[in-house]
């Protein structure tokens, strides 16, 4: 099978996307060639990729583009955002929308009737699970992921100034809006913090562990439970979240919520500080539910799978407009004109 992934909105490296449904893909032999805006990231693709190169956020007709060049030879092709629904080439396979924020049920209802439809509740957000990670410390808290406005950075840094006195250090490990990058340079060039910027994902969570707790300080504009909070379980780290994640962590017993304020922040950090039977309970609940419900290769089989049946199912005149669509056979692909070089993703 040859899949097409697109995405015009997540970062190339976004953990489910590239380290989840295409790792799941390319360890079961499957073909994978990916649009994304590997260039606005500056991310070079992995060299098992077939790579297309697409604008972030791109034009409805560049989008359109970059799908008919990834879509040569492809069995079927799966979106991450819903805006390329509507930039569909006319002949393409069948198509997948993976659902990842929320929508509405007229707006669900719609793509059923045209597309297959992945949901969280099917294929379940999920994390790389440490068999044995170390005790929880006390002199760094950690935030992995995206760095933004509506992912709390502002009251990052000023947490980070306030912890300097208690002797603990903030770990910034994830790529940063433009807007806010200079913020971030100016409070690690003044010793406040370490940034680390985009970090490869397993060595992102490597570098996780040990860590007094996890952060995710997330705002209301941000739709769905930060996926971070998962990434933080399955490392054995308490979880600090403001009210966004507070179902995945109250359902666990895994963390403390609090509201997106630095100085609620601030003594939620200094409580786990001074109690450390306290931060290793809350760490070790989080890190036997990640086990049990959220271990990513548990549930890689059943993506593949799935992914295998529909791109075995012969395109219908009437299923997405796609009537017609004749792969090429096996010895007649080619690779996607990408315009780019591929090497080993960083």
């Amino acid at each position: 099978m040859r899949a097409c992934v697109a995405t015009t909105v997540h970062h190339p490296e976004d953990a489910r996307i590239m380290h989840r449904q295409i790792r799941a893909l390319l360890d079961a032999g499957h073909e994978v060639t990916y649009v994304a805006p590997f260039t606005h990231f500056n991310v070079t693709p992995a060299m098992e990729l077939t790579a297309v190169d697409v604008a972030h956020l791109a034009s409805p007709g560049r989008a359109r583009a970059a799908l008919r060049r990834g879509l040569r030879g492809a069995d079927l092709l799966i979106v991450h955002d819903y805006r390329l629904l509507r930039t569909l080439p006319h002949r393409r396979p069948h198509v997948v929308w993976d659902v990842r924020e929320q929508v509405s049920p007229r707006r669900l209802a719609r793509a059923h009737r045209r597309h297959e439809v992945i949901t969280p509740a099917e294929v379940p957000e999920a994390t790389l699970v440490s068999p044995a990670p170390p005790a929880p410390g006390d002199t760094r808290v950690v935030h992995l992921g995206r760095l933004s406005v509506e992912r709390g950075v502002m009251e990052l840094i000023g947490l980070a100034e306030r912890l300097v006195p208690h002797g603990i250090r903030l770990d910034l490990i994830g790529a940063a809006a433009p807007g806010v990058r200079p913020l971030l340079r100016d409070a690690q060039r003044v010793g406040l913090l370490d940034w680390y910027g985009h970090v490869p994902l397993r060595h992102a969570l490597r570098m996780a562990e040990g860590a007094l707790a996890g952060l995710s300080l997330a705002d209301a504009r941000v739709a769905t439970p930060p996926t971070k909070i998962l990434d933080y379980m399955g490392r054995g780290l308490p979880v600090i979240t403001t009210p966004q994640g507070a179902a995945t962590v109250e359902a666990a017993g895994c963390g403390l919520v609090v509201p997106l304020d630095v100085d609620a922040v601030l003594n939620a950090v200094l409580d786990l500080k001074e109690d450390p039977a306290l931060r290793l309970k809350l760490g070790a609940l989080g890190h036997v539910e990640a086990r049990l419900h959220h271990h990513w290769p548990d549930h890689a089989a059943a993506f593949v799978q799935r992914a295998e049946t529909w791109a075995a199912r012969p395109t219908r005149a009437g299923h997405d407009g796609a009537a017609g669509w004749i792969p090429l056979p096996r010895h007649s692909r080619t690779p996607p004109g990408a315009g780019m070089a591929t090497g080993r993703g960083g």
